[in-house]
């Protein structure tokens, strides 16, 4: 998986997680992290940027974007050696897995 994770892909994993927030809480919760790090790095590269303060947080604003990818792309590699079970992986098309 080379590409960024797409919003319908995003939207996959949150309706799996919201229908199973019960029996995983913690799964639920680390999502909730990722999502809310996507939404800080796509927004927050603008006042980043308008501001002249904050090109050291460009970097950051480019991980939050990219970290629904990059935590998808972790479990993945987790399951595939058996360190991790992630029962969403099937709620996800092939390509991305």
């Amino acid at each position: 998986m080379s590409t960024l994770l797409r919003l319908a892909d995003m939207r996959r994993v949150r309706r799996w997680m919201v229908a199973n927030r019960r029996e995983h809480p913690a799964e639920y919760q680390a999502w909730d992290a990722v999502t809310t790090l996507w939404v800080m790095g796509a927004t927050g590269w603008l006042p980043a940027l308008l501001l002249h303060q904050g090109w050291w947080a460009l970097p950051l604003c480019l991980l939050g974007w990219r970290a629904p990818t990059l935590y998808v792309r972790w479990r993945v590699r987790a399951h595939a050696a058996g360190r991790l079970r992630c029962d969403w992986l099937p709620a996800l098309p092939a390509a991305v897995r």
